[in-house]
């Protein structure tokens, strides 16, 4: 049985474990629900934030869709991000046998519940996982599943294996997983009293997933979707999304062309956005290799970070 959003604020201000009930389905009273009291502060874990060149990067959209990036240098600003870090707590649930982080930011939570699928290398990564803490950081609840059921991909194994297990990932049972995920999370919600809707995001083969799950949400569930650099997207139920979805790559990355995902931009229809970057390839945004990276990197967090707040927060009151 998987921790509760209820449950999890109990534990974590006793600091006991497990964190939650295997025996019982029992959730606490509405005084203990999200939002996480502020009061707990340093007890919870911190947030390992990897320090940029820049320190500051807002994004703002105009009225004619273009998305501008600016750059404020301010010492300030930055600590008080990195005390926020310091205020997201994670905890291991276990949802219908899929194993799960759970991030739930403290200090600053804005009861809002994000699905982050990971690349093929699985939610223990460190790329993965220290992104999902950045978002946390944000304000949001992140919950980041194990979409390959204790076998992800390791860069460890010979590349001549890498259909096989990429053929062993059946697309009927991680979609039955992500439905049992979003469900768990809608009800989590409901039981804390927050009605807001959801968002989904993903990089690499989570980014492709992204379409799936809000092709698939027929009640309406998710307000907006984010996908990076998404693999193997199938556009032919691009039609079925309903929400707007932002999509991040790089002009440079041959796994997932730019001309497919203004293809699929176009059948979802509008409001939704791709997002290119000059130069850069393959996984740059939560794996960047340069400098170059990044600054790129540091402008694509600017601009989700922009998306989630007008998609999540303005419009799903």
């Amino acid at each position: 049985m998987a921790a509760s959003l209820a449950s999890l604020s109990s534990s974590i201000k006793t600091r006991a474990r497990p964190l939650f009930n295997r025996d019982s389905s029992h959730r606490l009273p509405p005084s203990s629900h999200l939002p996480l009291a502020s009061s707990i502060g340093k007890l919870i874990t911190s947030c390992s934030r990897r320090r940029r060149s820049l320190k500051n990067i807002y994004a703002l959209e105009t009225s004619d869709g273009a998305v501008n990036v600016e750059v404020e240098d301010d010492e300030e600003e930055e600590e008080e991000e990195e005390e926020a870090c310091e205020l997201v707590n994670r905890a291991e649930v276990s949802i219908d046998g899929v194993e799960a982080h759970l991030l739930t930011a403290v200090k600053n939570n804005n009861g809002t519940g994000l699905l982050l699928l990971s690349d093929i290398f699985g939610f223990q990564d460190s790329s993965t996982s220290d992104f999902a803490y950045r978002v946390a950081c944000n304000g949001y609840n992140v919950l980041l599943p194990d979409l390959f059921r204790g076998d992800p991909w390791s860069k460890t194994r010979p590349e001549s294996e890498f259909e096989e297990w990429r053929r062993a990932q059946d697309p009927d049972r991680i979609r039955k997983d992500t439905t049992a995920l979003t469900k768990w999370m809608v009800d989590e919600f409901a039981a804390a009293g927050i009605s807001k809707k959801l968002g989904v995001m993903g990089f690499c083969f989570g980014g492709g997933r992204v379409v799936d799950v809000l092709a698939a949400d027929k009640n309406g569930y998710f307000s907006t979707g984010v996908s990076f650099y998404g693999t193997r997207m199938d556009s032919a139920v691009a039609g079925d999304v309903k929400v707007p979805v932002l999509f991040i790559a790089g002009d440079r990355d041959p796994l997932c062309q730019v001309e497919g995902l203004k293809e699929i931009e176009e059948k979802i229809g509008e409001g939704s956005k791709v997002v290119v970057f000059e130069g850069r390839g393959h996984g740059f945004v939560h794996r960047p290799e340069t400098p170059e990276d990044d600054r790129d990197a540091e402008e694509a967090f600017a601009v989700t970070r922009n998306w989630l707040h007008h998609h999540l927060l303005l419009e799903n009151k």
